[in-house]
């Protein structure tokens, strides 16, 4: 179904922007909670995606984050240069390396709950409970048929 038409561009744009301004919004949210872990958004995400979700290279974190091969790369440099991750190895491909949380990584990685929540508490602060669950409905209405 067409909700729009290049008459409505306009909206169109404004849309794009609400979407986008929401999302800086969250990181800025997120990065005041960071600040004492010297730990950026971004950087958040990847010790996310790898204590969750198992990922071990950097073209899975590149697959799932959207960036690209030298932008991860760096990102990785600072977070072992920050000693949360290293890169270890691979025995059966020599020219490849896996990542891996380290002590200091796998520590701050149990406070990713915590700063998730209150970050979330924080951004969704004005909706009540029952707008929400409306959100929550939409926005899985929206990214099921993007295979989100």
């Amino acid at each position: 179904m067409d909700h729009f038409s290049v008459d409505d561009i306009d909206k169109v744009y404004a849309w794009g922007r609400q979407i986008h301004r929401l999302n800086l919004c969250k990181d800025r949210i997120l990065e005041q909670y960071l600040e004492t872990y010297e730990i950026t958004a971004a950087q958040f995400k990847v010790m996310l995606m790898m204590n969750r979700d198992g990922l071990t290279t950097s073209a899975e974190l590149c697959r799932c984050i959207s960036l690209d091969s030298g932008a991860m790369s760096r990102m990785l440099d600072r977070l072992q240069n920050k000693k949360m991750i290293m890169r270890v190895r691979s025995t059966t491909d020599r020219r490849q390396f896996h990542l891996a949380l380290t002590e200091q990584g796998r520590a701050f990685c149990q406070q990713i709950p915590q700063i998730a929540v209150k970050t979330f508490n924080d951004l969704l602060a004005p909706l009540t409970p029952p707008e929400l669950d409306e959100l929550d409905r939409l926005l899985k209405k929206l990214a099921v048929p993007a295979g989100i």
